[in-house]
């Protein structure tokens, strides 16, 4: 299952820290900011930053990082972030963080990203504790420790926040970091499908189809893989298909099989790349396209698919959608044969060919 890795940065920060006109000078600036006016925001930025103010230093590296209002600029970005990092702020610290570990206005230096994660992390940045996480998990800038990965992730969990809640399901899922338990699991998962993460949504829906951690349930499974499959969701979206394949779940229904199937093999979900070529080849959900099939297998045959190299070996044995060719047949027969397709190697014996 999917894990998120992606490290964050912090937008634009709102705060009153200051006192008198540069608290209503900074609190301008955001909302200048907020509405896209950045001309106005860089107005009150620049000259609270210069006074050494650490938010607005951090907001002048975010727009420089950006290209807001201003010709992007890394190097600088990172300067200022530098500045309010040093100073402790710890959303700078997070950004500066991400500088280093994608060596953005300044080498790229993994260590230096673990450093900086942790300082913005020990002071509660739910942010910087899930990037902290990923990097224990992955081994990166730092040796890998599952189990540390696990506790900042639970820690930005605890904040809210939705990438470390779904790390924290996947963890909890597999017994990966800490103790598998799948009742954890579901909690963490359902907290971040509420929130959309399609993910979450796809995973959530597993766990109700196959009844691990709740009770088996396939019709609340079909609903949340039709959510994840509604934002794109590959995976989701051949889970959808072979459910309406086999009506399982839902009533079954071959045209919204055939519509979710070509949304999933579109992306390059090679299972789905041969069940459409399936149903083209047999005319289910769809009119019998034999070209069709034939491109959707050779999609899939050539990504290594036994499947969908057998069934391209047949086509062209029989001359469904392409000339009749035994040469080609064989040739696709022995990659999958290779495999172990029993269907494969049972073919290739009738033709009196070796694999």
């Amino acid at each position: 299952m999917k894990f998120f890795i992606k490290l964050l940065v912090v937008l634009f920060i709102a705060a009153t820290l200051f006192a008198g006109s540069a608290n209503a000078g900074f609190n301008e600036g955001v909302a200048a900011a907020q509405k896209g006016n950045y001309a106005k925001a860089l107005k009150e930025f620049r000259p609270l930053a210069n006074q050494g103010y650490a938010a607005a230093q951090h907001n002048l590296g975010f727009m420089y990082e950006n290209g807001y209002g201003m010709t992007q600029d890394y190097q600088k970005a990172f300067t200022w972030y530098k500045k309010a990092a040093d100073q402790g702020y710890a959303p700078a610290q997070h950004n500066l963080a991400a500088m280093y570990r994608n060596g953005k206005g300044v080498a790229q230096n993994k260590q230096e990203a673990f450093k900086w994660s942790r300082k913005a992390a020990n002071q509660g940045d739910a942010g910087a504790q899930s990037d902290l996480g990923t990097m224990y998990y992955i081994g990166d800038g730092v040796v890998k420790n599952k189990q540390e990965a696990f506790t900042w992730f639970k820690k930005a969990a605890a904040q809210g926040y939705a990438p470390a809640q779904y790390n924290l399901g996947v963890m909890y899922r597999d017994g990966d970091g800490t103790v598998k338990n799948e009742r954890e699991a579901l909690k963490w998962f359902d907290k971040v499908a509420n929130q959309g993460y399609a993910a979450a949504q796809y995973n959530l829906g597993g766990m109700y189809y196959t009844g691990n951690g709740v009770v088996q349930n396939k019709q609340e499974a079909f609903k949340w893989f039709k959510k994840a499959a509604d934002q794109g969701y590959a995976d989701a979206q051949f889970n959808l298909s072979v459910m309406y394949d086999t009506g399982d779940g839902v009533a079954q229904n071959k045209q919204e099989a055939f519509t979710w199937v070509k949304k999933a093999a579109a992306q390059g979900d090679v299972r789905a790349q041969v069940n459409l070529g399936l149903m083209y080849g047999k005319g289910e959900g769809v009119a019998q396209n034999y070209q069709e099939a034939l491109m959707w297998f050779k999609k899939a045959a050539e990504q290594g698919k036994a499947e969908a190299q057998v069934n391209l070996g047949f086509m062209y044995e029989n001359g469904y959608g392409v000339v009749q060719d035994k040469q080609e047949a064989t040739a696709w027969y022995k990659k999958a044969a290779a495999q172990g397709n029993a269907d494969a190697q049972d073919a290739l014996k009738k033709l009196g060919a070796n694999y």
